[in-house]
């Protein structure tokens, strides 16, 4: 077991606002390769233009009213469209969307990521994945700044269960097939 930290951090106080950060950046990010997620495609469309982003920082937050969280780096390609559209479908990829992943987490333009897939709509207008192992159509309710990223919560307005034969997740810096509960 390797614990990260400055020696002089280690007390429970809260630190000044001005000292430099307990863990570095390459530190963090490794560590972070040892947290398993599910691998989502977050789609919206709107005002702002159709757009979809490969996410794996996608979390339940409460079941009553249905609500999950999203993080969207602002820099990203996809920030305008969602900060303008207020609607977001979290498309969980099912094992065998592996490449889909790929194609909605690099440079691809927009118009050329949504032709790779079939897309249906339900109740927010944002797209939804044919094929993915679960979608959850969501309005945003709110969001917040976290440094470089946006956090967007979505009220869940509608799901959609897929048939897919398993699941997708993205561990130790590679995807990994799950199979489906039988």
């Amino acid at each position: 077991m390797t614990i990260t930290a400055r020696p002089d951090d280690l007390s429970l106080s809260a630190a000044p606002v001005c000292a430099p950060p307990a863990v570095d950046k390459a530190a963090f990010r490794e560590a972070m390769a040892a947290l398993g997620a599910a691998v989502s495609i977050i789609t919206t469309d709107g005002p702002g233009g159709q757009a979809g982003f490969t996410a794996s920082a996608v979390c339940s937050v409460t079941d009553t009213p249905p609500t999950l969280l999203v993080c969207i780096n602002r820099s990203a390609s996809a920030y305008c469209a969602f900060a303008d559209n207020g609607v977001m479908c979290v498309n969980t990829l099912s094992h065998d969307q592996e490449a889909l992943s790929n194609l909605f987490g690099g440079r691809t333009p927009m118009a050329g990521r949504f032709a790779a897939a079939q897309w249906n709509r339900l109740v927010t207008g944002a797209p939804v994945l044919e094929g993915a192992a679960v979608s959850f159509d969501c309005r945003v309710t709110q969001s917040v700044d976290v440094g470089t990223h946006r956090v967007l919560f979505g009220a869940v307005e509608a799901i959609r269960h897929g048939a897919a034969a398993g699941g997708l997740i993205y561990f130790d810096r590679r995807y990994h097939a799950l199979p489906r509960r039988a």
